[in-house]
This record gives structure tokens, C-alpha cells and sequence, in this order.
């Protein structure tokens, strides 16, 4: 099945992030890991829905503000040493391609 590209971007996202933030300390995988992969659960979810949905841009806009928050959980887990700077830079690249495909969504939608 060939899925939208921002779709697949997000899945090979969790792919990649869910097995790092399940090895996190005990004191921060309970709060920032599994908010973190709550989020970006949410995140796969919604643009699922907003495929199929005649809403789009509702449920697109709100995912902005999903990615801006995880842009800052991601940063969160590099400022408290918990992340090398490769795998900061690689989750925000990623979650940058994510956004600029958004962007791209939101626009078409608005012509």
C-alpha cells in the first residue's frame, strides 16, 4: 500500500524514537518518554484521520502545535544528556521533514 509521505515519515519516526525512549532512566521515562510517545502516537493518528477526513485543515493545524512540542520534549531529552547530539540532530530533522510536508498540506488545502 503506497501511504503519504508524511505518514510514513511519522511511522518511520516512531519507529526510530519509541525503542531509544523506552531505554530511558526511570526518572524521566515515566514523564518525558512516555509523553513523548504519546505524542507522537497522537501525531500518526491525526494525520491518519485527516487523510480521510473532509476536516483536513482543522486537524492539520493542530498538529503544528503537536510537532512544536515535540520539537521541545526532543530538546529536553538532548539538554538533560540524554540523547547524543546525533540523535538530536537526526530527530530534528526528521520532525523538521514532517513539518515542512505539513506546511505543504496546509497550503495546498488553502488554494
Amino acid at each position: 500500500m503506497t501511504e503519504l509521505s508524511i505518514i510514513q515519515k511519522t511511522y518511520d519516526l516512531i519507529k526510530w524514537y519509541v525503542p531509544i525512549l523506552n531505554r530511558l532512566p526511570k526518572e524521566h521515562k515515566f514523564q518525558l518518554g512516555n509523553r513523548t510517545i504519546e505524542l507522537l502516537y497522537n501525531i500518526l493518528e491525526t494525520l491518519i484521520e485527516a487523510k480521510f477526513t473532509k476536516q483536513k485543515q482543522t486537524k492539520l493545524e493542530s498538529l503544528n502545535v503537536s510537532l512544536s512540542v515535540l520539537r521541545y520534549q526532543t530538546r529536553l531529552l538532548f539538554d538533560f544528556s540524554l540523547f547524543s547530539i546525533q540523535r538530536y540532530e537526526y530527530a530534528s530533522k526528521m520532525i523538521d521533514d514532517i513539518g515542512n510536508e505539513l506546511g505543504g498540506w496546509l497550503k495546498k488545502l488553502q488554494k
